[in-house]
């Protein structure tokens, strides 16, 4: 029948089943087995639970526990056993809610009347053992607003009457029941307890109901689960490793940053770490010059008037910071795009002068909320490698066609590698008409399309006023972040309405490119720092090379060294101190130097010096022309090997 619901499986195949079919039918109907061992379905790349119906045909898998995917529903399965867990060993104990978020972790807030100790995790896991081991089956169930009031006042969950209130009275409300445990959910959940393999919990801490200081403080959770005890060990082994690699940490330890309360969630670049910073904007200039781009300088603060004419002051205030001057109300940036419609408006624009690129290194400011700013990775000041490019739509694939390049030789400098693209579609919360949306939509489709790269529509996430493309990268332990976008606008030209002389003579609105390689530089800068764990490469390294005299009376030789370095500029340092050479090695590793050069009797005769490079050890002793060639060799061409000679 036309209506039927029809599934293209991963053989190619393709099934026809009535409207209403669930995951967990169409597993039954594959084989018995699979259907046992199910976790979820996957629809189109969403996850959807075992017992919901199929709400539309399209590319579909059933999920089991040997799936990547399948650790979110373990993992989100796994909080609901520790609230029932929570609730079994202390009676009365109110429930909040869980995690959106069930990538890495799970967690539940409550009202209890005191922190929970590490006693009480011993006996909640232990708790949540049992419950596992019961193999109980997670049922779905629909109810409407009534139904689920009343299990809730039953229950006496009063926290969950207030959530209820937050769901729209459009949306369909479903609860989750294992035993006697009932929840409000939306799933996905496995089908049985017993199918989560491996739980840990990890911390506790105070929390604020909905996240808001006004509100009462609650007591969270927070714990892990895997399918498998070899998955959880691994999980802790990243983290472990996670740790070390901490931004934050290696930022005061190589003496890069500080943070102050005073300009909270605001970095303080010192002088080592200004260097970094002031590399990759040089980096980003320099390709700039390569691809076309003009950069310019704007205001920081402005009239609101500006940010409601862009559809900022309606979409995004909550993320702004506002002043008052002259009696007017003003707004400090948190987006460059608007600023650069107001320079193209300036003059007349004819279509040979397109694309015209705009470039901006400007400071922007967004509000974060105190609970989820971190170090580098999420501040309330930076700068973005931002640029806007202007264009005839008969020019959009190239434009996107050369940005792909742009950001592959990017991530590529950095070993950034296993790139995932993501397209993000028309958002709730977007201005235009769905005709121009529709239209933006299928152009960027049609530039992955003519690319041929590999993307996942990513449904709803796009820019308030037009869809994108996201590029996200795997780091040195597999973690993935989302860096560099490509946003395809409509809307802007239109608001501000801009114009070129097309060919025939007419006036047009261009097409207006939002586009970022880096992203904010201060996040790059803690991701890449965590990348490399310090170990930049020497171009990037504030000091590139260290001196070291093996004793006093070989100071001048050392400095003679430096001097020769400083000179085809290379940053180097000489260690004066009187320590033991062991010392000054140690020290230079701890300070991750790429490069320290010795200086003894022998190098002083000789006029160079022999070279340690880090992580490689000695490479032997080597004329100071050759040093120098060396290491401007590996700055000229961005090496990620400090030493290519020895490559």
């Amino acid at each position: 029948m036309s209506d039927d619901i029809r599934v293209q499986l991963p053989d190619g195949s393709e099934w026809a089943f009535p409207p209403g079919t669930t995951p967990l039918e169409v597993a039954r109907a594959i084989g018995e087995r699979l259907a046992a061992a199910a976790v979820a379905g996957w629809l189109d790349g969403e996850i959807v639970d075992l017992r919901a119906p199929i709400p539309r045909s399209g590319r579909f898998r059933i999920l089991t526990a040997a799936d990547r995917e399948a650790g979110e529903v373990i993992r989100h399965s796994a909080e609901h056993v520790l609230a029932d867990a929570v609730e079994r060993l202390f009676p009365g104990t109110i429930i909040d809610a869980g995690r959106q978020d069930h990538s890495e972790k799970f967690q539940y807030d409550f009202r209890f009347p005191r922190g929970f100790t590490p006693e009480d995790l011993r006996r909640i896991e232990e708790e949540m053992a049992r419950i596992v081991a019961e193999g109980r089956p997670f049922t779905r169930e629909v109810v409407s607003r009534a139904q689920a009031e009343e299990i809730f006042r039953r229950r006496g969950e009063e926290i969950k009457l207030i959530r209820l209130q937050d769901i729209p009275e459009d949306e369909e409300i479903t609860v989750f029941r294992h035993g006697e445990f009932v929840d409000l959910c939306r799933g996905p959940h496995v089908q049985r307890t017993d199918q989560i393999g491996a739980f840990k919990l990890i911390e506790t801490s105070g929390a604020y109901f909905k996240g808001d200081e006004r509100n009462e403080m609650l007591q969270r959770i927070y714990g892990t689960a895997f399918a498998t005890r070899q998955e959880l060990e691994d999980y802790f082994a990243r983290l472990e490793e996670a740790r070390r690699r901490d931004h934050r940490r290696l930022g005061r330890e190589l003496d890069l940053f500080s943070f102050s309360p005073l300009a909270p969630a605001s970095p303080f670049f010192h002088p080592r770490g200004a260097i970094v910073y002031n590399q990759l904007v040089a980096l980003m200039r320099e390709l700039y010059r390569e691809y076309g781009y003009q950069e310019v300088i704007t205001p920081q603060l402005f009239d609101v008037e500006l940010w409601r004419r862009s559809g900022h002051y309606d979409a995004y205030r909550e993320n702004m910071f506002f002043s008052e001057v002259d009696e007017r109300e003003y707004s400090i940036k948190p987006m460059n795009c608007p600023s650069h419609c107001l320079i193209f408006g300036t003059r007349p624009h004819s279509y040979r002068e397109l694309p015209v690129r705009l470039a901006d290194f400007g400071r922007l400011h967004r509000y974060e909320r105190s609970g989820v700013v971190q170090g580098l990775t999420r501040v309330r000041t930076f700068a973005q490698d931002d640029a806007h490019i202007y264009c005839t739509p008969e020019q959009i694939g190239q434009e996107i066609d050369a940005l792909f390049d742009l950001m592959f030789r990017v991530y590529k400098l950095f070993a950034f590698s296993n790139v995932h693209i993501y397209l993000s579609t028309k958002p709730e919360k977007a201005i235009g008409d769905d005709a121009l949306w529709q239209l933006a939509e299928r152009q960027l489709e049609e530039c992955l399309l003519a690319r041929g790269v590999a993307y996942t529509v990513n449904p709803g996430d796009g820019a308030f006023y037009g869809p994108k493309i996201d590029f996200v990268v795997h780091d040195a332990i597999g973690r993935e972040w989302q860096l560099g976008t490509i946003q395809l606008d409509f809307n802007l030209p239109e608001r501000f309405e801009l114009t070129y002389v097309a060919e025939d003579g007419s006036e047009r609105r261009p097409v207006m490119i939002h586009r970022a390689v880096l992203g904010s530089i201060e996040r790059f800068f803690g991701v890449m720092l965590e990348h490399f764990a310090g170990d930049l490469p020497l171009w990037l390294a504030p000091e590139q090379a260290r001196v070291l005299p093996v004793s006093d009376r070989f100071l001048q030789p050392a400095k003679a060294v430096a001097a020769a370095l400083a000179a085809a500029g290379v940053r180097a340092e000489v260690d004066e101190r009187s320590e033991k050479l062991g010392a000054k090695i140690r020290d230079g590793e701890l300070a991750k130097v790429p490069v320290l050069l010795i200086v003894g009797q022998r190098e002083a005769d000789s006029g160079g010096a022999s070279v340690r490079v880090r992580r490689r050890g000695d490479v032997g002793p080597r004329s100071l022309d050759a040093v120098v060639a060396t290491l401007t060799a590996a700055m000229t061409t961005r090496s990620l090997d400090p030493w290519p000679e020895a490559s």
